[in-house]
C-alpha cells in the first residue's frame, strides 16, 4: 500500500509540475487558468448562453442552439425518442431526461430519471432496458420510452469493477447482436495495471453472464460507436501524458476480438514507450490506429450519422497540459471507399487564443438529421439543427455556477474540525496541497467554491490526476468541514 501511495503521489507531483509550467507560461489567458483549475480541483466556470452563441461556429448547413444549460457536470447522451434525450451526471448521481414536448427545439421540462447511483456515465437501450455503467458496476431498469418512464427496479447485473485511481469512469454500448461492450480506463498515466479488466473494453451478454476481456491494450477508450456500413466498432482512446506536448497522439482505433492496441509499452504507431519498453515483454502484435488526433485533444463521445455517409462525429474535450491549449471542439471524420479517413472541423470556437469556454463530450442523433452534443465545462447541452429553432431558449434551472456563488460561511463544528484535520493528516494530503510541497496545489477560497454538500460530494468524483479514496460519508463531511473552516478565505 505505501509503494502503490508513493506512486499516486509521484503521478500527482508530475501533474502539479505540469500546472505550475503552464501557469508561468507568458500570455496565458484567465480562462486557460480556469480550465486548469477545472482538472486539477473540479471548479468549473460557466459561460453564458449568449456569450456561447456568439462565438461558436458551425459546418455550413447547420442552426446551433442551446437545448438546456445549468446542468452539473453532463457527460454521456442518449437519445430515447422524439422530444426525450437522456444525460448522465456523474457529479450528482443522477440520469437526467430532458424533454422537447413542444417540439420548438428547446428543453422544457427535465426529470431525474434515476438518482443514488455510483459516478453513472455511459447510457444505452436495449430490449426494453435502460442500461447505467456506473463506476463500479452496470445496472439496468425498464424504461418505456413511448412514456419517457421507468418501469421495475434497479437491477444490477456486473458488479466488482474497479473505480480506483483515474480514468474511473466507464462507457457501454450494445451491437446488434445484443452483446454489451463495457470500457474501462486505466488507473493511471502509465503502469502495468494489476487489474486486468483495466485498460480494456470487456464484452457480456445482456444479462451481465459471460464476461470476458475483448481488447487491450487501451489506456482511456471513453467513447465507442459502431459504423453502420458493416457493424464495425471504433473506440477513441486518449494518448498518455508527460512527453511533452505533441507526443504521444490521441487515438481512433477499430476495435477487434483479441485486439492490443499498445499503452503502456507502445504509442501510436507501435513507437515504444520511453518509460515502459516493450523490450523483453512477451507482447502479441500492436494493432495501430486507423486515425492519429492531435496530441493531448482528448477525443471522447464519437458518433457515426445515419444521414450523412460513412462519417463520424467525434468530441474533442481538448487538452489540459498543453502549452498552447489545442482541441476543443467536435470534429467529422470521413471515410472514403479505400478506409482512409479525413478530419474537418464541424463546430468549434470554445477556445480561441486560449480563450476556453467549453469543453464538448459526448453527441447523439436528435432523430431529425442533427445532433445534441453535452459540454460539462460550460454545463451546456447544444442542439445542432437542420432547420432553426421556433422557441426562446430552454428553461434554466440547476445551481449557478460554483464561480458565481458565494458559499454561506461554514459554522465551525470544533469536533468535526478536529475529526476532518486528523483524517487530512493521515491521507497525507498536505504532501501536495500543503505550504511546504514542493508544487503546492493551494486551496485557498475553497468556501467561495463549494458548501459542506458538493465539496463532500466532490470527493466521490475527483477530477484526475487526483486520487479517489475510499470515504466513507462521514469522512468525506468532516473532511470538507475541515477545508471550509480551514480556508474560507
Amino acid at each position: 500500500m505505501r509503494i502503490l501511495k508513493i506512486l499516486t503521489l509521484g503521478l500527482a507531483g508530475l501533474f502539479l509540475l505540469a500546472v505550475l509550467a503552464l501557469l508561468l507560461t507568458p500570455g496565458l489567458h484567465l480562462s486557460s487558468l480556469v480550465m486548469i483549475l477545472n482538472v486539477a480541483s473540479g471548479w468549473a466556470g460557466e459561460t453564458s448562453g449568449e456569450e456561447l452563441m456568439d462565438r461558436l461556429q458551425l459546418e455550413e448547413g447547420y442552426h446551433l442552439s442551446i437545448f438546456a444549460q445549468g446542468i452539473a457536470n453532463p457527460r454521456m447522451l442518449h437519445f430515447a425518442g422524439p422530444g426525450r434525450l437522456l444525460v448522465s451526471s456523474p457529479r450528482s448521481g443522477e440520469v437526467l431526461q430532458l424533454t422537447d414536448s413542444d417540439g420548438d427545439g428547446f428543453t422544457d421540462s427535465r426529470m431525474v430519471l434515476l438518482n443514488g447511483l455510483t459516478r453513472p456515465h455511459g447510457l444505452d437501450r436495449h430490449d426494453g432496458y435502460l442500461y447505467v455503467a456506473e463506476s463500479n458496476r452496470i445496472g439496468r431498469v425498464g424504461y418505456a420510452a413511448s412514456q419517457g418512464e421507468v418501469t421495475g427496479g434497479y437491477e444490477v447485473v456486473v458488479d466488482g469493477l474497479g473505480d480506483n485511481g483515474n480514468h474511473w469512469s466507464k462507457t457501454l454500448r450494445f451491437d446488434a447482436a445484443g452483446w454489451m461492450y463495457v470500457a474501462m480506463g486505466s488507473t493511471c498515466n502509465v503502469c502495468e495495471e494489476q487489474d486486468k479488466r483495466r485498460a480494456t473494453i470487456m464484452r457480456y451478454r445482456a444479462d451481465g453472464s459471460d464476461g470476458s476481456i475483448y481488447a487491450t491494450g487501451l489506456r482511456n477508450s471513453v467513447g465507442m460507436d459502431f459504423a453502420p456500413w458493416d457493424g464495425s466498432l471504433y473506440a477513441t482512446d486518449n494518448g498518455r501524458d508527460m512527453l511533452g506536448d505533441d507526443y504521444p497522439p490521441c487515438e481512433l482505433n477499430l476495435i477487434e476480438e483479441g485486439g492490443f492496441y499498445g499503452w503502456p509499452w507502445l504509442n501510436g504507431d507501435n513507437d515504444p514507450d520511453p518509460d515502459f519498453s516493450p523490450a523483453g515483454k512477451d507482447l502479441p502484435p500492436g494493432i495501430t490506429p486507423v486515425f492519429s488526433f492531435r496530441p493531448h485533444n482528448a477525443p471522447l463521445g464519437i458518433h457515426f450519422s445515419t444521414t450523412r455517409e460513412r462519417t463520424a462525429l467525434v468530441a474533442l474535450h481538448g487538452s489540459w497540459n498543453r502549452t498552447t491549449p489545442d482541441g476543443f471542439k467536435v470534429v467529422s471524420l470521413h471515410w472514403d471507399q479505400a478506409g482512409g479517413i479525413s478530419s474537418s472541423d464541424f463546430l468549434w470556437g470554445f477556445e480561441q487564443d486560449g480563450d476556453i469556454a467549453g469543453r464538448p463530450v459526448d453527441i447523439s442523433a436528435d432523430g431529425e438529421g442533427g445532433y445534441f452534443i453535452s459540454d460539462d465545462y460550460a454545463r451546456v447541452i447544444y442542439r445542432v439543427s437542420r432547420k432553426q429553432p421556433t422557441g426562446h431558449g430552454p428553461v434554466p434551472s440547476g445551481p449557478p455556477s460554483p464561480l458565481q456563488t458565494t458559499a454561506p460561511e461554514p459554522q465551525i463544528d470544533s469536533a468535526m474540525a478536529l475529526a476532518g484535520e486528523q483524517l487530512y493528516r493521515e491521507l497525507d494530503c498536505a504532501d501536495c496541497h500543503g505550504l511546504h510541497s514542493p508544487t503546492p496545489a493551494p486551496l485557498d477560497g475553497l468556501a467561495s467554491r463549494f458548501d459542506h454538500d458538493s465539496l463532500a460530494d466532490y470527493f466521490l468524483t475527483p477530477t484526475p490526476p487526483m486520487p479517489r479514496y475510499e470515504l466513507s460519508e462521514d469522512q468525506r463531511r468532516v473532511l470538507a468541514h475541515f477545508l471550509l473552516t480551514e480556508y474560507a478565505e
